[in-house]
């Protein structure tokens, strides 16, 4: 499979979609990794893009590393790069200047899990299950990741056991936006990015980068922080084109100035 259809990628209405489409269940290899890299960085400098959905083909959004890839550990070097991949990997998803949502389709597993994580706001369909499956395969991996959305005790069970976890649950607990009957799952993900496209791409921006950044500071230095980038989009046009759509009552034309 070529590599631009290992993950396709189509634009439209200032909205990407990106697929994981390797089947039968969207195992990740190398292949797939660069690809993801290159689309989300692409993403960043693309002013067509305002918003990217992140979804799965079929009925599995992703099982997760594909254990037929694993780097030779005898071969100096190799494990180090896979690592370095896998790690940019999430970091791509994460750093993309545009927000980026989960749409999963079915099961996220292992690093499918992972890059469901690394997403800005995650959406499920109500057949979806997740969990670290890495113990079962003589592995370990993923409680950075996990920290991030569950506590303590949920984070090492699933660790520690391989636990799997249905939507519901997620849902349950906050981790997700919704869990979703499958058919309503990507019409969901496109009405809450179309309403993400339509703001200011460069009050957006501000909002991802405060966001990925605050949680790393004390709440004093993170509120100057957001109120340094507030200050920064007042003096914007589209800070002025808000304010005269405002007042006037119709919807702003945002140029990304």
């Amino acid at each position: 499979m070529a590599s631009d259809d290992i993950v396709t990628f189509e634009v439209a209405d200032h909205i990407a979609v990106v697929t994981l489409n390797r089947p039968p269940v969207n195992a990740i290899n190398a292949a797939m990794r660069s690809r993801l890299i290159a689309i989300f960085d692409a993403i960043t400098d693309r002013d067509d893009v305002r918003v990217a959905v992140l979804t799965g083909a079929g009925k599995v959004f992703s099982a997760g590393a594909d254990l037929k890839d694993r780097p030779d550990p005898n071969t100096p070097g190799a494990y180090w790069h896979h690592n370095r991949i896998t790690r940019e990997t999430g970091n791509a998803i994460k750093e993309c200047a545009k927000p980026v949502i989960a749409a999963v389709n079915g099961a996220a597993l292992g690093a499918g899990f992972g890059l469901m994580a690394a997403c800005d706001i995650m959406l499920a369909a109500e057949e979806a299950v997740f969990g670290m499956p890495e113990i079962d395969v003589g592995l370990a991996g993923g409680a950075a990741m996990l920290s991030e959305l569950l506590g303590k005790s949920r984070v090492r069970r699933m660790m520690f056991t391989g636990m799997r976890v249905p939507a519901a649950e997620l849902y349950r607990l906050g981790v997700i936006e919704a869990a979703l009957p499958r058919e309503q799952l990507m019409p969901e993900a496109m009405r809450i990015a179309a309403e993400i496209a339509s703001k200011s791409p460069l009050g957006i921006k501000y909002a991802k980068h405060s966001c990925n950044f605050v949680t790393l500071m004390p709440p004093r230095d993170a509120y100057r922080f957001e109120q340094n980038f507030t200050y920064e989009l007042s003096r914007t046009e589209d800070a002025a084109e808000a304010r005269r759509a405002t007042l006037e009552k119709r919807k702003p034309v945002f140029r990304g100035r």
